[in-house]
């Protein structure tokens, strides 16, 4: 299964109009299953550093297969690997609120990447994006990660 460019669309307009919503000007990135870029929207206003961020926070999610907020036990316990880490790639790779793997039956099909909120506002319209067009949030906690509180609990990620 690969992401369309149909389906990009959609996940980001219904992206932007989840940022009107609220009232803030987003800038949306989605990438396919190897990280690159499918589609980038940046709504008026959005700030000039938001698509960057949001392309990031997509990659993130697509090479790591899992949320980009997964990572953020990860590289806390291990700042200096995680550090050359997020140099490796096309883009950083970051521990950040924002960046949802986008998965459907199983399979990881790309990414999504939300900047211009809060961490938190970024994250809520991700999942409530994705799941609103069936897109799968569970995903397996890292390896040795169970005492961590956010992986354990909450598998969304």
């Amino acid at each position: 299964m690969k992401l369309t460019l149909a389906q990009a669309e959609e996940i980001a307009e219904a992206a932007l109009k989840g940022g009107q919503a609220i009232g803030k000007a987003f800038s949306i990135a989605i990438v396919d299953d190897g990280g690159f870029l499918v589609l980038a929207k940046r709504s008026d206003g959005a700030r000039p550093l938001t698509p960057s961020i949001a392309l990031a926070k997509a990659y993130t999610a697509s090479v790591m297969r899992r949320p980009s907020r997964m990572l953020q036990p990860w590289a806390q316990s291990n700042p200096g690997f995680f550090a050359q880490l997020s140099q490796m790639g096309n883009q950083p790779i970051v521990a950040t609120e924002g960046g949802v793997t986008i998965k459907r039956d199983g399979e990881i099909i790309g990414g999504l990447g939300i900047s211009g909120g809060t961490g938190e506002e970024d994250q809520r319209i991700c999942d409530e994006v994705l799941s609103s067009f069936g897109y799968e949030l569970d995903f397996p906690a890292w390896a040795g990660s169970a005492q961590h509180k956010d992986e354990g609990d909450d598998k969304r990620g």
